[in-house]
């Protein structure tokens, strides 16, 4: 459970890869970009001529999934007789194709993801209920980036190195300025807005290095807007005390500076032993 671009795809890749299914597929079925006559076609497959349009037999998603994962995004937009015919496939494993008496059975994992609290669609009647609780064996609550702030440097920093070497682009420092401003904006489009703004920068760079000036305008407007009206918020600093920040920044410069003595300046031995990228380090 989590926002749109939170990373629910991405979480269901991993636990698929660290399972024992990791040799079968992974499939995905976007419930919502599905018109609602489709859906069941697309999950349980269908006959041919089991409706208008229905030229050829087809195998669902569950049929190809086999003993893989099937993910089913934005399962909330379900309707009733979808959500009961989904609950007797989790229970029993049985399913028949649109058309057909042809009872089947599924050996696949089920993954669920929903942008909206199932439970709060529960209390309201607009989910089964009975299907709720099938699927709640382990819930993942993702929090929004701009719940987790610190994620955000490790993060662009991998979408950096991702992005430069799928595009074969040299970026050798990323300006401490560019991950401050990044710090300062609430990224409603969470995790995939930052690598999609991450992608351009790297893409528009005109140097080795990424910069402030390598983010849209637009982002940049709302970030100076932020920036202000946090200043304009904060209390004035007491006289005498020292920013947590500040010591923070002058203890990462004093282990960085000690490890690169100890490599003898030598960046690729360091950055493996501070547990930072290439990237990262510079």
């Amino acid at each position: 459970v989590g926002e749109t671009g939170t990373g629910k795809t991405t979480l269901a890749k991993l636990v698929h890869e660290l399972s024992p299914r990791r040799d079968g597929k992974l499939l995905t079925v976007a419930c919502g970009a599905l018109p609602p006559e489709l859906v069941e076609s697309e999950l349980f497959g269908h006959v041919k001529g089991a409706f208008t349009s229905a030229d050829s037999t087809k195998a669902g998603k569950f049929e190809v999934a086999k003993g893989g994962t099937l993910l089913l995004d934005e399962i909330d937009v379900l309707r009733p007789a979808q959500q009961a015919k989904l609950l007797r496939i989790i229970e029993t494993g049985e399913y028949e194709p649109v058309g057909s008496n042809d009872t089947r059975i599924s050996q696949a994992r089920l993954i669920a993801a929903s942008n909206v609290d199932l439970k709060h669609l529960v209390a309201h009647n607009e989910f089964r209920a009975d299907l709720y609780y099938r699927l709640n064996v382990l819930e993942f609550r993702i929090p929004a980036l701009r719940e987790r702030p610190h994620d955000i440097v490790p993060m662009t920093l991998d979408f950096v190195e991702e992005f430069c070497s799928a595009h074969r682009i040299s970026i050798r420092r990323v300006h401490p300025e560019f991950l401050a401003c990044l710090k300062q904006y609430d990224w409603p489009g969470n995790v995939r807005e930052l690598k999609n703004h991450i992608r351009r920068a790297v893409l528009f760079s005109r140097t080795d290095e990424l910069t402030p000036s390598d983010l849209p305008p637009g982002l940049l407007e709302k970030i100076r807007e932020r920036q202000a009206a946090l200043a304009a918020s904060a209390p004035p600093p007491i006289p005498g005390t020292t920013r947590l920040v500040d010591t923070v920044a002058r203890t990462e410069r004093e282990v960085i500076l000690r490890t690169l003595r100890e490599t003898n300046n030598n960046r690729t031995a360091a950055a493996k032993a501070l547990g930072l990228s290439r990237v990262g380090l510079y």
